[in-house]
């Protein structure tokens, strides 16, 4: 065995050497590893000569363990390898980036944005062709016509924001979701023993030579061979896929693999394989390894961190990535691949992703025909406008200038897809999400499935553990029944009998695990602290209330000396422990009354004498004992022994075993219920959530525990039932469970007692798969325990135990409660809810602005050939509006008033009639303001009409109005909003959410600094002439100082040079009037740039008084007609002026009148015609 995997290790290797120290190589261990049962047992045997042999050559005693010398262990490290599986790369930044942009959504924006870039730039030749009787290009078309960039570029700046806080957000969730591992990997330990002390060791630290302490409920960290083992039975689904537990024992199995979890019993084994030699190790070198399909999982895979969580890989949608080693190892099959390719992309959506997967590509199709019907109608418009009505003909040189229309209406039709798809969705889903799963942090829940966080506000029925959920999971005795006395308190130990409390003290002490202790209070006046399973911790306090020490019986009878032990599990119910004493065998058992008792053939009476103990006497003892405890809420455990002669009986058969005991004691113990939790469950009431305790205690204790929370109240209708009477109910003849039979009972049922862990899962898979009532169930389900796994895999949410829950309870879970309490679980409700309705209110905003955007959109286009909201104008509402308004809606905190009204549920539609009732409503308002406006609104305000303007003409005011009306519209639609449920109250709690003011005070400053024209900021123009204001100030101010006789002598100086500066004024008026005119014939300007020389005039003064026109009829005819002759008229010396005042006052006003009203008139309709 030794020579061919030498050979498999390189020659000069400078482990070979090492390796030599050892009695063996990791080759050889991992060989080993491989084999199973009776194979193992053989290559044990010929190649190592048994267990201890194979200890001594790993340098390590069985029962010592390894002396921990710190050179030994590196060389340890040295030769067999860490115990850390190196973690998988995580994605880069740009890996995300690139999934997020595989979004259908985005996809179109982007399709959209390229095509609209790339016709921005495209100039068709037979531009300034005059016989297209087209719009010939103008500076505004050419100013316009640069900027038709901004257009494609606003979409593309748009999806990459989109795009940036996805794959941010997914980035933050995996670094979160390491650091998680990390911390895991941390905090994880495990027992094994050093230098003969059990100490709890970070697994990365653990080496090859190690003993290691297995026991109920662990996830192994790596390989081993058992040493010793009491009724060991590991889980070996992870690897084998096999759900059947294997029994481990030193004769038939002894190899324990990494990744398995240990379902019952307890045991020791030597560590033989770590990290990447280990069989989990293996695996995941394979899958690293691995190409093509493999490949593509393990990209999917998200990866584990920590050696417990290693035997199944989940991914980052939710999906579990099982890992079986054999098929790997073997080189899975094609038929095996194709399997699990099936199986991966099968994961259900979660509810709210499946229903705005619907809605968008509902949507999406509409948006698709609304814009092909527009640009389709465009078209057909303008061919038979041009070809048939004014039959005008197709000339090649005018192709271009066609072409050029054409593109204007696909541009048209994108926008209208564009503002039909609601690209804000996914960032408001994304938004709402993480900023949820952030705050759930703070409310003790860990979420690990971000989906889970919205199928949690769903949720209809709440499936709870007792122990450590609804109670507080310190357990105290505080009641006993001994030799034949019922004490109320615990007794004080003079009152017993010696013999009775010897056999007390030593049946407590030595039938619990030894990993179970009290210790010390961590402060002062604190409670002791339990460790370990916390009902062994609570009969270890009764030893010690009882003034006794289990540490010495422990010391007396080590684990070693243990002779059998039969472990807890689900079906036993009981434990029990064989010790050697002189001349035969004692047994211990404890485990639940009803279930001991029925097994007990004698009790010890006040003496400490076994006398008989018969069928009345055990139906007399259950009637005034047991039942008035758990009536108290009180665990009932019973304690036992029996004596075996010297004779070794058949310990296989446990039957056999396990009667004909003697009870020595029936003791009561306190779980507390936690003191928040009947106001949790009443939130859930009231919420419409029903809360179902299914626990493994007797059910007159879960009764009282269920009636103290208040999940069953007096006067309902319900059902409490046993395990037992649960499957009778619900299976046939053939043990199958019947659907039929199952809608009878779980609608009624609230307390399922004495239940095992398939029960628990036959419950929660039969309410998923009901079909009874108006809507499905989503259901939710506790669980801490390994045997939990199942059925918390199957629920819609499953939530684990942070404190008190097993690895296997966690690796199944999609939440885990930090804190062990209900209460977290109302907070994920409420959390969960919130995000639902986050959503709901995004699309009753969005699809409001997408429904009017749309129609106004398409009717515009079909009427005036343009429409009356631009592409950009679009897009600054769609896009800019809707990433605020998803943050703002996204952000909502939530109130109690979430937990006042119904869930949901699977069939509920997305978009209540409430919030349609409100879309359309809203709609149609809008829709009325912005037809008038856009078809009257030149009336109401008395400005030039915008409609049917040339293409790339210049804004037009009439068009503004429209804009900012619709924009200001959307902005208080956000705040209608708010509310989705028909409340009145829309302003109710908007100043707890900072974000959402932000947001709508943001975009209306934007908003209004957007869309302000530049020759309204007047401060701007003024700022460059401030001096000749500041002049005439000063003048004026020196006017009022000089007294009335001073005035009149420098009256006539002052207007003499006013009257002259005035005559200069104005004929550089009449000549710029002529040279702007003379240009606007040749090449049009701005129609205002006859006003350009007046914007400083010295003095602005109109003085009433007779005016004398110094032009006769003539010359004003003339100067009338000039505008269309083109005439030229000249002005001699200034004598000639358009008026002049007898006072030779300056009189600005009616020269600004008269120059006013020749642009409004003639120069504007020349420049139209034009």
């Amino acid at each position: 065995m030794t020579s061919p995997a030498e050979r498999a290790l390189p020659a000069n290797s400078p482990g070979e050497s090492r390796e030599g120290d050892f009695g063996c190589t990791v080759m050889d261990l991992r060989k080993l590893m491989e084999l199973r049962s009776g194979d193992a047992i053989d290559q044990i045997h010929a190649h190592y000569g048994g267990v201890a042999n194979l200890c001594s050559r790993l340098k390590t005693n069985p029962v010592e363990g390894l002396s921990g010398n710190p050179a030994d262990l590196e060389r340890r490290k040295q030769v067999f390898g860490q115990n850390l599986i190196p973690p998988k790369k995580p994605k880069t930044f740009l890996e995300l980036v690139w999934e997020a942009l595989q979004d259908v959504t985005l996809i179109i924006l982007e399709i959209a944005a390229i095509i609209s870039l790339v016709l921005s730039f495209y100039r068709p030749p037979g531009e300034e062709n005059e016989q297209c009787g087209l719009a010939v290009s103008t500076p505004e078309d050419e100013g316009e016509a640069e900027a038709g960039w901004i257009e494609g570029a606003a979409i593309l700046f748009s999806v990459i924001i989109v795009v940036l806080v996805t794959a941010f957000n997914d980035w933050s969730k995996e670094k979160q979701f390491r650091g998680l591992q990390n911390r895991i990997e941390k905090e994880q330990k495990f027992s094994i023993i050093r230098n003969g002390h059990i100490i709890q060791l970070p697994v990365a630290e653990i080496v090859v030579g190690d003993i290691a302490q297995i026991k109920y409920g662990d996830l192994l960290p790596a390989d081993g061979i058992l040493i010793q083992g009491n009724d060991l039975k590991i889980d070996e689904s992870s690897l084998t896929g096999e759900s059947d537990h294997v029994k481990k024992s030193l004769e038939r199995d002894p190899m324990l693999l990494s990744g398995t979890h240990v379902m019952e019993g307890s045991g020791r084994m030597v560590v033989t394989a770590v990290g990447v030699n280990s069989q989990t190790g293996i695996i995941f070198t394979l899958l690293g390894a691995s190409e093509g399909e493999e490949q593509e999982k393990k990209k999917k895979g998200k990866k584990q961190g920590v050696p417990e969580n290693r035997n199944k890989a989940k991914t980052q949608d939710g999906v579990a990535l099982e890992i079986q080693p054999l098929n790997s190892q073997e080189g899975m099959d094609n038929e095996e691949k194709e399997k699990k390719a099936a199986k991966l992309p099968k994961k259900e959506k979660s509810v709210l992703q499946g229903k705005l997967t619907r809605l968008a590509v509902q949507i999406g199709k509409a948006g698709l025909i609304m814009s092909a019907i527009t640009v389709l109608i465009l078209i057909l418009y303008f061919v038979i406008d041009n070809f048939v009505i004014q039959r005008k003909p197709w000339l090649a040189e005018c192709t271009p200038i066609y072409i050029q229309y054409f593109v204007k209406f696909f541009i048209i039709g994108v926008t209208v897809l564009v503002v039909a798809v609601p690209e804000g969705l996914p960032l408001a889903v994304t938004i709402s999400l993480a900023y949820s799963v952030k705050k759930m942090m703070k409310d003790n829940n860990l979420v690990r499935h971000l989906d889970a966080c919205e199928t949690m506000g769903n949720a209809t029925a709440i499936c709870s553990d007792k122990t450590g959920t609804l109670t507080m999971n310190r357990m105290t005795v505080i009641q006993a029944y001994i030799g034949d006395t019922h004490y109320h308190q615990i007794p004080s130990p003079d009152v017993l009998v010696p013999k009775i409390l010897d056999l007390v003290v030593n049946s407590i002490s030595i039938n619990s695990a030894y990993t179970s202790k009290i210790l010390p209070p961590e402060k002062e006046g604190g409670l002791p602290r339990q460790v370990g399973n916390k009902t062994e911790c609570a009969l270890l306090g009764f030893v010690t209330d009882l003034k006794q020490d289990y540490h010495a019986v422990r010391s007396e009878v080590p684990e070693e000396k243990l002779y059998k032990v039969y472990t807890f599990n689900s079906v036993r119910k009981s434990m029990s422990t064989v010790v050697e004493k002189p001349g035969g065998y004692r047994m211990y058992s404890k485990g639940a009354s009803e279930i001991i008792l029925r097994k007990c053939n004698r009790i010890l009476d006040k003496k400490g004498e076994a006398v008989p103990f018969k069928n009345k006497d055990r139906d007399e003892m259950v009637r005034t004992v047991i039942e008035p405890m758990a009536s108290d809420g009180l665990r009932t455990i019973c304690i036992a022994y029996r004596d075996f002669s010297d004779v070794e009986p058949p310990w296989d058969n446990e039957n056999e075993i396990l009667t004909e005991l003697t009870c020595i004691a029936v003791v009561g113990i306190e779980d507390p219920v936690r003191p928040e939790v009947p106001e949790a469950i009443a939130k859930c009431k009231r919420a419409g959530i029903t809360v179902r305790m299914v626990t493994g205690d007797n059910i007159n204790t879960a009764r009282a525990i269920a009636t103290k929370c208040g999940i069953l109240t007096p006067g309902d209708d319900f059902l409490c039932l046993e395990g037992k009477e649960f499957n009778r109910l619900i299976r046939n003849e053939k043990g199958e469970v019947e659907q039929e039979k199952l809608d009878k009972i779980w609608p009624k049922l609230r307390v399922l007692a004495r239940s095992s862990p398939t029960d628990k899962h036959t419950l929660v898979k039969g309410i998923i798969d009901s079909t009874v009532g108006e809507q499905r169930q989503v259901v939710a389900v506790t669980g801490d325990g390994t045997n939990d796994g199942p059925a918390l895999k199957k629920a819609d949410v499953g939530f684990a135990m942070g404190i008190a829950g097993t690895d296997v309870a966690k690796e199944a879970s999609d939440i885990i409660l930090t804190d062990d309490n209900f209460t977290s679980i109302v907070k994920a409700v409420m959390w969960g809810r919130n995000v639902y309705d986050s959503i709901s209110k995004f699309l009753q905003f969005q699809l409001t602005v997408n429904v009017v955007a749309v129609i106004v959109a398409f009717t515009g286009a079909c009427i005036t050939q343009d429409s009356p909201l631009k592409a950009v104008q679009m897009l600054w509402v769609n896009l800019i509006m809707d990433t605020f308004a998803s943050l703002a809606l996204a952000t909502e905190p939530p109130t109690d008033a979430l937990l006042r009204r119904r869930p949901y549920g699977r069939n509920k539609p997305l978009i209540s009639r409430t919030m349609m009732k409100n879309i359309l409503g809203h709609a149609v308002y809008q829709l009325a303001v912005i037809f008038a406006l856009v078809f009257a609104g030149e009336k109401f305000f008395d400005i030039d009409s915008g409609r049917k303007a040339p293409l790339h003409s210049p804004p037009s005011q009439h068009y503004t109005i429209v804009f900012n009306t619709f924009v200001l519209m959307q902005l208080f639609n956000e705040i209608n909003s708010r509310k989705i449920h028909g409340e009145r109250n829309v302003f109710a709690g908007i100043f707890h959410n900072l974000i959402f003011c932000s947001v709508v005070v943001g975009t209306f400053v934007c908003q209004v600094i957007s869309t302000i024209p530049t020759q309204s900021l007047k401060f701007l123009k003024e700022a460059g002439h401030g001096t000749a204001k500041e002049e005439i100030t000063k003048d004026a101010e020196g006017l009022d100082e000089i007294d009335h006789a001073e005035m009149e002598l420098r009256r006539g100086q002052i207007l003499w040079f006013r009257g002259l500066n005035r005559i200069q004024t104005q004929i550089k008026v009449v000549k710029a009037f002529h040279s702007s005119l003379h240009e606007s014939i040749q090449k049009p300007k701005n129609q205002n740039s006859i006003h350009s020389f007046m914007t400083h005039p010295e003095f602005t003064l109109c003085e009433e008084g007779p005016r004398t026109p110094l032009l006769d009829e003539q010359e004003e005819e003339n100067l009338e007609k000039f505008p269309k002759s083109g005439t030229r008229v000249l002005l001699l010396d200034g004598e000639v002026t358009p008026y002049a005042n007898k006072n030779n006052n300056a009189v600005d006003c009616s020269q600004v009148q008269m120059g006013a009203s020749l642009a409004d008139s003639r120069l504007h309709s020349l420049e139209t015609s034009v």
